[in-house]
C-alpha cells in the first residue's frame, strides 16, 4: 500500500460487543458529508443466516485465508479460534481509497490498534465504551441472540477490551445513544477535515 498520492482517512471503531459501535458506524455511513465507505472484513468462518459474500464479509476457506496471510495480503488479521480467522484485506482499503472515500471500520480492539500502528497519521481510532459492565450484560441479554454462556464469555472478554481503551485516540461513552451519535459525527468530521 503506497502513500504517494493523497488518500482517504481511516476511521476505526472498536468496542466490546454490545457497546453500540455497529449502531454508531451505521449512523455515520448515512451522513453523506463524511464520505465514508465501510470496510468489509474477510473471514474463514461459515456464513450465518442471510449473510452475503462481499456484503457482510468476504468468506473464504481457512486454507485460502492462510495463503493470503503468507502473501502479505492483509492489513491486519487474527485467528480468533483455531482456523477461524478474521482480517482486513489491503485490497479492500485500496478499493475504497480508489473511490475517493474514507474507510470506516467496525473491528475488534486488537485489529483496530494494529491499523493505528501501521497508519498512525491517517487513522482515527475510537473506542466505544458502555456505561458499565452491568449495562453491557443487560444489552447483550436484550438482543436474545446468544446463550447465557456466550454472554458471560463476551462480558469476560469485555473487561480485557476495556483495559485497552486508553490506547485509542478518543473514547465515546455510550450512555445515551443520541449523544453518542452526535459526538461520533463531530469527532469524525473534525478528523476528516483536518
Amino acid at each position: 500500500m503506497t502513500k504517494e498520492k493523497k488518500q482517504g482517512k481511516l476511521i476505526v471503531f472498536s468496542a466490546p460487543s454490545g457497546s453500540g459501535k455497529t449502531t454508531i458506524v451505521r449512523h455515520l455511513l448515512g451522513i453523506e458529508d463524511l464520505n465514508l465507505e465501510f470496510s468489509i472484513s474477510a473471514t474463514s468462518r461459515d456464513k450465518r443466516g442471510t449473510e452475503v459474500n462481499g456484503k457482510d464479509y468476504y468468506f473464504m476457506s481457512a486454507k485460502d485465508f492462510k495463503s493470503k496471510i503468507k502473501n502479505d495480503e492483509f492489513l491486519e488479521w487474527e485467528e480468533v479460534y483455531r482456523d477461524n480467522f478474521y482480517g482486513t484485506l489491503k485490497a479492500e482499503v485500496e478499493r475504497i481509497w480508489a473511490l475517493g472515500k474514507n474507510v470506516i471500520f467496525d473491528i475488534d480492539v486488537s485489529g483496530g490498534l494494529r491499523i493505528k500502528r501501521k497508519f498512525p497519521e491517517e487513522t482515527l481510532a475510537i473506542f466505544v465504551k458502555p456505561p458499565s459492565i452491568d449495562e453491557l450484560k443487560i444489552r447483550l441479554k436484550k438482543r436474545k441472540t446468544e446463550s447465557d454462556d456466550k454472554i458471560n464469555m463476551r462480558v469476560a472478554k469485555a473487561s480485557a477490551e476495556l483495559a485497552t481503551a486508553p490506547l485509542f485516540d478518543t473514547i465515546i461513552v455510550n450512555d445515551n445513544l443520541d449523544k453518542a451519535l452526535l459526538e461520533a459525527k463531530n469527532i469524525v468530521s473534525k478528523f476528516i477535515n483536518s
